[in-house]
C-alpha cells in the first residue's frame, strides 16, 4: 500500500512539473529557449533551473541628427544609421525580470546636412557653415564608424511576450569621420570624401533607452560629448532615434 501511495505521489509531481514548463505564455522558464526571432525551434531544450535569455543580438535602425550649435531636424536628405549590438543577457532576478546587458557594438552614422564642415589647419578647428550659391556641390553628408562597449539595465514583465525597458550607456572609439560631397549629376557626378578632422573626438560616451514589446522596441540615444573637441569648433552632439529589433 505504501509503495502505491509513493508511486501516485511521484506521478502527480511529474505531471505538475510538466504542466509548469509547458506554459509558454505565462512563465519566463519554459521547455525551449527562444531561437531566431524568438520563435521556439525546439533545438535547444531549456534547463529547468535556468531562465530564458533575451536581446542578445540587437539591430537599431536609426535616424541620425545632431544638437548643439545647430538645431535638430534640419537635415536635407536621408540620415540613416545602423547599430549592431552583440550582448550578454545576465539575469539579476530569479525570473529574469531584471537583467544586466553587456557586450560590444558597431555604430554606422550618416547625417545629410547639405552644408560645409570647414577644417582650419592653423587653429585646428572645425566649423559648420551654410552652403552658398557659389558652391558646386549638390549634397553633403557626414558619415563615420564607431566601436563601443554598451552596458544597460533591463526590466521586463514575466511573460515571453513581455513589455521591456532598457536604460544604459556606451563608451566607444570613433574610428573614422568624414564629410562626403556630391558634385554634379548623372554621368558627370563625382563624390569627394574629406577625411582627417584635426579635433575629432575619438572617445565617445552616450546614454540610450529602449521601450518595446517582445523583440521590437523604440530606441533613442544621445552623445554627451560633441563630435569635435576644440571649444572654438562648432559644438555638435549626436542624436539617434529609431527602431530596434532583437533577433536572438
Amino acid at each position: 500500500m505504501r509503495n502505491k501511495i509513493i508511486i501516485v505521489i511521484c506521478c502527480l509531481s511529474s505531471l505538475s512539473l510538466k504542466a509548469q514548463y509547458d506554459g509558454k505564455d505565462e512563465n519566463i522558464a519554459s521547455r525551449f529557449r527562444p531561437g531566431f526571432m524568438w520563435f521556439y525551434t525546439g533545438v535547444r531544450p531549456a534547463k529547468v533551473e535556468k531562465p530564458r535569455k533575451y536581446d542578445r543580438l540587437i539591430f537599431d535602425v536609426t535616424y541620425n541628427d545632431w544638437n548643439g550649435d545647430r538645431n535638430l531636424f534640419q537635415n536635407t536628405g536621408l540620415s540613416i544609421g545602423l547599430n549592431t549590438n552583440l550582448m550578454f543577457d545576465v539575469p539579476i532576478t530569479l525570473g529574469n525580470t531584471i537583467a544586466l546587458g553587456i557586450g560590444v557594438s558597431h555604430q554606422y552614422i550618416s547625417i545629410s546636412h547639405g552644408n560645409h564642415l570647414v577644417k582650419n589647419e592653423t587653429d585646428r578647428t572645425t566649423t559648420y557653415s551654410e552652403k552658398t550659391d557659389l558652391d558646386a556641390f549638390k549634397k553633403s553628408q557626414l558619415s563615420g564608424n564607431n566601436f563601443a562597449i554598451p552596458i544597460e539595465l533591463r526590466f521586463r514583465k514575466e511573460s515571453w511576450r513581455h513589455l521591456k525597458f532598457h536604460v544604459g550607456g556606451k563608451i566607444g572609439y570613433q574610428a573614422n569621420l568624414y564629410n562626403k560631397y556630391v558634385v554634379g549629376s548623372g554621368n558627370s557626378k563625382d563624390v569627394v570624401k574629406n577625411y582627417g578632422f584635426f579635433d575629432q573626438n575619438e572617445l565617445t560616451y552616450s546614454a540610450h533607452v529602449r521601450v518595446g514589446l517582445r523583440n521590437w522596441a523604440l530606441f533613442g540615444s544621445y552623445n554627451f560629448n560633441p563630435l569635435f573637441s576644440n571649444v572654438n569648433s562648432t559644438q555638435l552632439n549626436l542624436v539617434q532615434l529609431g527602431l530596434s529589433i532583437s533577433l536572438y
